[in-house]
């Protein structure tokens, strides 16, 4: 009876045996996919900028097409009497202009209103969820906003186009439908689901003792969402800001129907503009391979990833400071 026990026991341990070395074989087969996967996602992210950075060399290199386009001529201003006739984007033309000043004065104030509708109502919300919210309601309005996400921005840019736009237009009594406080609005709206996930994931985020203990010396709970919770969620709330200026600046779609897509050098916020990545999308399709343009527009999408690169390194460094001085001062 002895050796039927132990024999049993071998069994056993034979099979634990064999079901493990079937699981670390199925371990090691995921991560040899996974880093396949990855390695594979980085590598076709690394083409992609070789050949932006690429077709954009000409015109440091090509002297034919440095004579027409450029970097000097992309922020000289041209001769005339005001800033309108002085920074000039239009490539078709018998002498063409290839100024940037007007693009990147476009991008700017499309971001900017979109940035100062958004990232209020963003946050306001996301603290709303966090902190006050019962967990019915905070199962409404996540879901509700996130749901934002999912609109393609066509859908957002036709809104704009055919509602948004009257309704600006009747309210503030603009003499242009199309501009740039009416993309920049349109634009708030792809911007507040980003904004709201990643700050209310902040905010949940901090500590349960931080609000217990401010809720223990007398505060109440707007001074300990305001003065607590808040201020320790800062880096994460501004990890959004960056993420959803990226989103500002990358957006294609929405700025291309609802800015009227004029290349006005104005500091206005009611005169029609055009974008950077707008400018890509109408012109590429239609630009002679291998010309002076179709450098430029190149040169212009190379131009969208050095300065999203830059900010978003900018904001790495910011957020690793505020939570060093946070996690001091905790």
């Amino acid at each position: 009876m002895g050796g039927a026990i132990r024999g049993d026991g071998l069994m056993r341990r034979g099979g634990r045996t064999h079901d493990d070395e079937r699981r670390r074989s199925v371990d090691r087969w995921a991560r040899r996919v996974i880093l396949v996967l990855s390695l594979t996602a980085i590598a076709t992210i690394l083409l992609i900028f070789i050949f932006i950075f690429r077709e954009a060399l000409p015109i440091l290199t090509d002297p034919v097409i440095q004579k027409e386009a450029s970097l000097r001529h992309f922020f000289h201003p041209m001769e005339g009497s005001d800033a309108v006739s002085r920074y000039i984007w239009q490539p078709v033309a018998l002498v063409p202009k290839y100024s940037l000043i007007p693009l990147i004065l476009g991008t700017l104030k499309t971001t900017l209103v979109a940035l100062l509708i958004a990232a209020p109502l963003a946050i306001a919300a996301a603290l709303y969820t966090s902190e006050f919210a019962p967990p019915r309601m905070r199962e409404l309005i996540k879901p509700a906003v996130e749901l934002l996400a999912g609109i393609p921005s066509v859908v957002l840019g036709f809104f704009a186009l055919i509602v948004l736009a009257t309704w600006i237009q009747r309210l503030f009594g603009f003499e242009t439908r199309l501009n740039a406080i009416t993309a920049g609005t349109a634009l708030a709206l792809a911007l507040i689901p980003i904004i709201y996930t990643v700050s209310e994931d902040a905010l949940n985020a901090v500590p349960q003792n931080l609000r217990e203990a401010s809720l223990a010396l007398g505060a109440t709970r707007w001074q300990t969402a305001t003065r607590v919770v808040l201020p320790a969620a800062l880096p994460g709330i501004f990890a959004s800001l960056v993420l959803g200026f990226g989103r500002a600046v990358g957006e294609t779609m929405i700025v291309l129907m609802a800015s009227g897509n004029a290349a006005i050098t104005s500091l206005r916020f009611t005169d029609s503009v055009r974008t950077l990545a707008a400018t890509i999308a109408a012109e590429l399709g239609e630009v002679v391979f291998g010309s002076p343009h179709y450098h430029v527009l190149f040169f212009i999408g190379a131009l969208l990833f050095v300065a999203t690169f830059a900010v978003n390194s900018v904001g790495v460094y910011i957020i690793h400071r505020l939570r060093r001085r946070l996690q001091g001062g905790l």
